[in-house]
């Protein structure tokens, strides 16, 4: 079979048309950026993923930017606190490159498309902001026994956006979180911490123990007070029944004296006997004068009425 010479120029333009095709097609995948460049100057920037075709090389080429969700850890890195005391932390970044064709160019400009070198700058990045942020807290704001003391969620809040501002503006970079991995405490300051919460325990305990001691004391009071009332009321009561018995008692006795004189001066006299002598009382005395004549001498007898 002869083919003729114009069907091998065609077949041959046809071969070269495909290859240029094929060298002209750039596929971006979901979650890759591409740059497309010309001469080595960025003339475009491609976010969607799809295909795209640009000039065959060496006119244009395309270069991919992975945008996926990368980590990046500070390392353990010693820092102070506002009160001076040091502490050692170690952070996180969760980053990625954003969708803006101007982001992808900056980080392609600052890193070469290099993650590895991306990384590198922000764990600079990082350790640098960890410094700055933990001079703004104390201690007591990052460890505490007291879980609403504690301050770390906005610890963590501005140490993301100390970092977000810098990495955007400089590499391209969209810090989406940080957050704090490890916190220690050096010996020294494990000394002076648990040393500051015994003072602090010793306070509240004293604070405590006053507190007891006034509530005791005005407890006492008002007993102290309840009972006075309670007595004088008891008093009260009991002179006015005793008033009211020697009240009685003198009418009984009015009656007595009334209804036989002698007998009722008999009567008292054995009372004042009985009230004067004790057990083992001894007296000497006339038993004509009274009231000792009772003893010797009985009642007159009662005259009878006519």
């Amino acid at each position: 079979m002869i083919i003729r010479p114009w069907l091998r120029i065609g077949m041959a333009a046809l071969v070269l048309a495909l290859a240029g095709m094929a060298a002209g097609a750039l596929v971006v995948s979901s979650g890759e950026a591409a740059v497309v460049t010309r001469f080595g100057a960025p003339v475009q920037v491609v976010t969607e993923p799809g295909l795209t075709w640009i000039l065959p090389p060496p006119i244009e080429r395309g270069m991919l930017v992975d945008r996926r969700l990368r980590t990046t850890a500070s390392g353990a890195h010693g820092v102070l606190t506002r009160e001076g005391l040091s502490l050692t932390v170690q952070a996180w970044v969760a980053w990625r490159i954003p969708g803006e064709p101007e982001a992808v160019l900056r980080f392609v400009r600052s890193t070469g498309n290099a993650p590895d070198l991306a990384a590198g700058q922000l764990r600079t990045l990082l350790n640098s902001s960890l410094e700055t942020i933990t001079g703004r807290y104390r201690l007591t704001d990052l460890v505490n026994q007291q879980p609403t003391a504690v301050q770390l969620g906005a610890y963590e809040e501005d140490l993301r956006a100390r970092v977000a501002a810098t990495a955007r503006e400089t590499f391209g970079i969209e810090v989406v979180a940080a957050g704090i991995e490890r916190l220690t405490l050096p010996d020294a300051t494990l000394t002076a911490t648990v040393s500051r919460m015994a003072e602090e325990r010793r306070v509240a305990a004293e604070e405590r123990q006053a507190e007891g001691r006034r509530q005791a004391a005005a407890l006492k009071a008002g007993a102290e007070k309840d009972a006075r009332i309670i007595k004088a009321q008891a008093e009260e009561e009991a002179a006015a029944v005793e008033a009211t018995a020697r009240q009685a008692a003198a009418g009984i006795y009015a009656k007595a004296h009334a209804a036989d004189p002698a007998l009722y001066s008999w009567l008292r006299s054995l009372d004042t006997l009985e009230q004067g002598l004790q057990p083992g009382s001894r007296l000497v005395l006339s038993t004509a004068q009274a009231p000792f004549q009772a003893l010797v001498t009985p009642p007159a007898a009662p005259v009878e009425s006519r």
